[in-house]
């Protein structure tokens, strides 16, 4: 049976409450430099916080366990701060495996007038050793039916070697590590929440990277959108939420969903796809 447990204050002091290696996802987007506010509460994150939080995750997660960092930069004076890469390097020195640096490409309003405009995010899946889970999304393959060439590989030293035989390109193929999606405020008011991320973004990494019965956390809840998706996919859920205001509507959140379960039903993800496959 899956369980819920949400908590209200600093992920840093909540997160020693739960048990070394008990988590098999975090699916979380941190606060991204000054870009929100978040009611003030973005005035405590600084460097020593992201970096013990990094340390605290890789803790509570379990061996083969992944954490999904969906992060971005600030522009300051003209440069990008590129925090969003000493986070992902940080990481790795707490152990965590880059195991990939996936793209969240968003529609984003003109912002820039002497550079191009800027349309994604990072979405950083670091893992504690091999992942044990892997679901693979799959999409429609353009080529599907059409005839496929074989594939060799260039050898350091020149020489080639086949890596696949031709033939025939299946109907789906293993999706591309850019995702799209429309921005998850979806027409809501900032005032629920400044930076909410698409409830298909969070359900796409759960599928991906755990099972049902799998416990995920969300150190940064926000209004709750990995708890809803949780909810919806058969997963126990941790989230913690610093603000108060964002925590009751999380909450509220998630407990309507966990209501409608019932009725609710899971659909393939839906995605403006732009491979050449």
């Amino acid at each position: 049976m899956e369980n819920i447990n949400l908590m209200q204050g600093d992920c840093l002091e909540w997160m020693k409450e739960i048990p070394d290696g008990s988590v098999d996802l975090t699916v979380t987007s941190p606060p991204y430099d000054n870009l929100r506010t978040y009611n003030g509460n973005n005035d405590q994150w600084g460097e020593s916080v992201w970096k013990s939080i990094l340390q605290s995750l890789y803790r509570v997660t379990k061996d083969g366990g992944v954490v999904v960092w969906v992060v971005g930069d600030a522009t300051i004076k003209g440069s990008e701060t590129g925090t969003s890469f000493k986070q992902a390097l940080w990481a790795m020195e707490c152990g965590f495996r880059l195991h990939d640096t996936m793209i969240y490409r968003t529609h984003k309003p003109p912002l820039n007038s002497n550079r191009y405009q800027h349309c994604f995010e990072y979405m950083f899946v670091l893992s504690k050793g091999k992942p044990t889970t892997f679901n693979t999304i799959k999409v429609r393959s353009k080529k599907a039916g059409t005839k496929r060439q074989s594939i060799t590989h260039w050898n350091p030293d020149g020489t080639k070697k086949p890596m696949s035989k031709g033939g025939v390109y299946s109907s789906h193929r293993t999706a591309d590590n850019i995702w799209e999606f429309a921005s998850g405020n979806n027409g809501d008011s900032p005032a629920a929440h400044p930076a909410k991320f698409p409830e298909a973004l969070a359900r796409d990494h759960i599928i991906s990277w755990s099972n049902e019965g799998d416990t995920v956390l969300d150190p940064f809840m926000g209004s709750g959108t990995t708890g809803v998706a949780c909810q919806n996919l058969n997963r126990s859920f941790i989230g913690i939420e610093l603000d108060a205001g964002y925590f009751e509507i999380a909450k509220n959140r998630i407990e309507e969903a966990k209501a409608n379960r019932g009725r609710a039903m899971i659909v393939d993800s839906a995605r403006n796809w732009k491979g050449n496959a």
